[in-house]
């Protein structure tokens, strides 16, 4: 009889450990030390490639000696597009790889920054509590592409995504004011974090009222003059045209979610301009009917929130609109390539898990996405087939059960 009962009890253990959202902090920490694993393995075995890296280093070691001008500082892919934050993160990395040539060394802070990252990401997943344990493997060991991003090509967009994530767990916890700060910091590495912000300016007003979220949005606004202040007193406007270029050009071999039109169409303008236009149409749409819950439509936004509305922000209406509007951006694209996966791989569980689809359409989904990130060079099958699972997300977000007042509140007492 006891040895049934321990049976049953290690059954229902392991059944939580795969199924039950209240058991995701012990798998996303089994999950968390073999990643640390599997880093080192892939560090040790799996032969470095160069991309951007030696390019990133004759950036900044244009600013080391002195060059301050935008329009002069350049590598080995091009001239420096990234804004200021940036210069100075990878030219203490300079610094500390000797001039960049220590790559092995290199490659292991990237493996620090990977699992620091991982850890901010589950505790987003565990204060949700949407997504069963499960599936946080096809977030981690599963993914070739993302261990490459991270470890074999050291690109910058996870150093930008690491101060997103950091922002949402401040947000999360209502420090407002420093998760504003860490979302700046973020854009000044790189732009592709401004995708969040449609979302983020919802929640700061739906939060605070218009006159409130002026002094949030100053923050942002300080943080980007502060890190640019070098750089703005030799060139201001070389350093926003290079820095904060968005019509800047694309190369056609390197998409990944446009390979099936042709070169002459991807290059066009109109149809640039379009995605831009359909990109904000959408995210008007989602604005409006999805994700503000305050009573008369946007300008019900500006004042400020009565007593009573101040639950209205729970940990998952603040990562599910955060996490949409980045996934739009995304969408709409006007070409991603293979390091952009890292812009919302670690989102799309959350997203999937948050529609009415059928968990095996999920992973299915999930599972084709993967696929086409890991197609190189990307093919018309592969970039129509990640369309094809976009448009699918897209729509299952927009008919999913909308957030109700009453689903608000218990969100809210959920996270006290």
């Amino acid at each position: 009889m006891a040895k049934e009962s321990l049976i049953r009890r290690c059954r229902n253990h392991m059944h939580g450990l795969l199924f039950d959202p209240s058991y995701l902090w012990i798998t996303a920490a089994m999950l968390w030390l073999a990643e640390i694993v599997v880093n080192v393995i892939v560090i040790q075995k799996v032969k470095y490639t160069e991309i951007d890296w030696e390019a990133y280093m004759d950036e900044v070691e244009g600013v080391v000696n002195g060059t301050y001008d935008y329009m002069k500082l350049k590598g080995g892919t091009g001239p420096l597009v990234y804004p200021a934050g940036f210069v100075y993160i990878f030219m203490a990395l300079y610094y500390i790889t000797d001039q960049g040539t220590n790559i092995r060394l290199a490659q292991y802070i990237f493996a620090g920054l990977y699992l620091a990252t991982l850890l901010l990401v589950f505790r987003i997943y565990n204060r949700t509590k949407k997504v069963p344990p499960y599936v946080l493997f096809f977030m981690c060991c599963a993914s070739y592409r993302i261990h490459s991003i991270y470890i074999l090509r050291m690109f910058n967009d996870p150093v930008a995504m690491f101060f997103l994530y950091l922002s949402i767990n401040l947000f999360m916890d209502g420090r407002w004011n420093w998760g504003c700060f860490w979302f700046s910091v973020g854009v000044s590495v790189k732009m592709n974090v401004l995708l969040f912000s449609p979302a983020l300016l919802l929640l700061l007003l739906s939060e605070f009222g218009f006159w409130a979220t002026i002094p949030r949005l100053f923050i942002c606004a300080v943080i980007q003059l502060l890190v640019a202040i070098p750089f703005l007193r030799e060139n201001p406007s070389g350093y926003i045209i290079r820095s904060f270029d968005l019509g800047r050009q694309f190369f056609f071999k390197w998409t990944v979610n446009w390979r099936f039109l042709p070169e002459e169409l991807f290059l066009n303008r109109y149809f640039q301009t379009s995605l831009l236009a359909l990109h904000a149409v959408l995210i008007a749409l989602f604005v409006i009917h999805r994700w503000n819950r305050r009573r008369g439509g946007i300008l019900a936004l500006l004042p400020k929130p009565k007593k009573e509305e101040r639950f209205i922000l729970g940990d998952n209406y603040i990562v599910a609109s955060l996490f949409a509007a980045n996934f739009i951006g995304v969408a709409l694209s006007r070409s991603l390539h293979y390091q952009f996966y890292v812009w919302y791989f670690h989102t799309l569980p959350y997203l999937l898990w948050s529609t009415n689809l059928p968990s095996v359409f999920r992973i299915l989904i999930l599972g084709v996405i993967e696929l086409c990130w890991n197609t190189y060079p990307s093919t018309s099958l592969s970039s129509a087939s990640l369309h094809v699972c976009h448009a699918l997300m897209l729509l299952a977000l927009w008919l999913k059960r909308p957030i109700t007042k009453e689903d608000l509140a218990q969100d809210s007492k959920k996270s006290t």
